[in-house]
């Protein structure tokens, strides 16, 4: 009985042993982690402690009172105001005639005026079968015949239908004459308007040409006009008369000026847009008929305005914001828009004149950062 009882205790010793040592163990690893988890988060507050002391380089600019504008920008192709093909209207020997301005025959390219006489058919025969001569002269004896009348009939000489016998001879005379001159005048080919020579078939001199066939096209490109359709939701922002701004690839350092001629009320129910014309302003010729060309209809405008480049701005899910400077530190401020073009943006809330906003180096900047301005 007594060995029993010294084994049994000897178990229960090494039993509670083995269990202190167990507990012993537990709390040093608990002790370690806790240990670690103190030690980390002091390092994470080490380093974001750091990071805010670290200056982040930017460079700022002062905001001064500008201008801005909203436009819709547009393309087409610009079509000239005036154009017009000359035919023959009667048969006749070509003869193509001298530019004044360069004392050679007329060609491609060459501006002409008003009137010039740029192409003549020659018909002998038909010149004859007008006799304008023998007409010009029956004028002139019926006009002096009716004059003389007239003068009688002051005097009583004459009864009132003897004076107006001699008016008839004499206006139908006058009618005869101008009938010749419009018919001799269809071998002449003149320019209509003022504009510049696009077209002009070759034909050999002194062949006889036949009636309809094209001799000359003449355009006038001094003004341009140009087609458009414009997004149904920008139907209550134009109005006739509104500024557009016309550029093309060719004009690197040139925009012109043209203005909205023309829109019509009536939306498109497939394409959902409606029709406008552009008149523009090309008094140098810079812009040829048929080139392709950019616009931008100015809509609204606004002078002494915040305007700030889109590219600064940071969308967020509780707005739009921006950061400016003071005194080293970075500060986000959220703000509200105005007027927008592709570019710019009008600021109505959230700035004021002289801010000193970021426009470099924002994309890591947080509220609060400390900043280092560069030049």
């Amino acid at each position: 009985m007594t060995t029993k009882t010294t084994k049994t205790s000897k178990t229960t010793m090494t039993t509670t042993t083995t269990m202190t040592t167990m507990t012993t163990v537990h709390s040093l690893i608990i002790s370690g982690f806790m240990a670690a988890v103190i030690f980390l988060s002091s390092c994470n507050r080490n380093q974001q402690d750091l990071s805010r002391d670290i200056a982040v380089p930017v460079t700022v600019a002062e905001i001064q009172p500008r201008s801005i504008e909203k436009f819709i920008e547009i393309t087409g192709t610009v079509k000239p105001v005036k154009e017009v093909l000359l035919k023959s209207e009667m048969n006749g020997h070509y003869h193509l005639r001298n530019n004044p301005a360069t004392g050679r025959p007329y060609k491609l390219g060459d501006q002409v005026r008003e009137g010039d006489e740029i192409i003549e058919l020659q018909d002998q025969e038909f010149e004859n079968t007008i006799k304008i001569n023998s007409l010009k002269i029956n004028l002139d004896i019926t006009k002096q015949v009716f004059d003389k009348q007239q003068s009688l009939y002051e005097k009583g000489g004459v009864t009132l239908s003897e004076l107006k016998n001699a008016e008839i001879n004499f206006i139908n005379a006058q009618y005869a004459y101008n009938d010749a001159q419009l018919k001799l005048g269809r071998m002449i080919i003149k320019a209509p308007f003022s504009g510049v020579i696009i077209d002009l078939p070759y034909y050999t001199p002194d062949v006889r040409l036949d009636a309809n066939l094209n001799l000359l096209k003449i355009m006038d490109y001094s003004k341009l006009i140009m087609e458009i359709n414009l997004p149904e939701k920008t139907i209550d922002q134009t109005k006739p008369g509104q500024v557009v701004r016309v550029t093309n690839y060719t004009l690197a350092k040139d925009t012109l000026q043209g203005s909205v001629s023309q829109l019509s009320p009536a939306i498109d129910g497939d394409t959902r847009s409606y029709k406008g014309t552009i008149t523009i302003n090309n008094p140098r010729l810079l812009l040829r008929p048929g080139m392709y060309v950019k616009g931008e209809i100015v809509v609204a405008s606004a002078k002494g305005a915040i305007v700030i480049p889109k590219d600064v701005i940071v969308s967020k899910q509780r707005g739009n914001s921006v950061f400016t400077v003071d005194k080293g530190v970075a500060y986000e401020k959220v703000v509200e828009f105005g007027l927008e073009n592709p570019q710019e943006v009008q600021i109505i809330s959230g700035l004021s004149m002289k801010d000193r906003l970021v426009v470099k180096g924002f994309e890591t900047l947080r509220d609060h950062s400390k900043v280092k301005e560069m030049k």
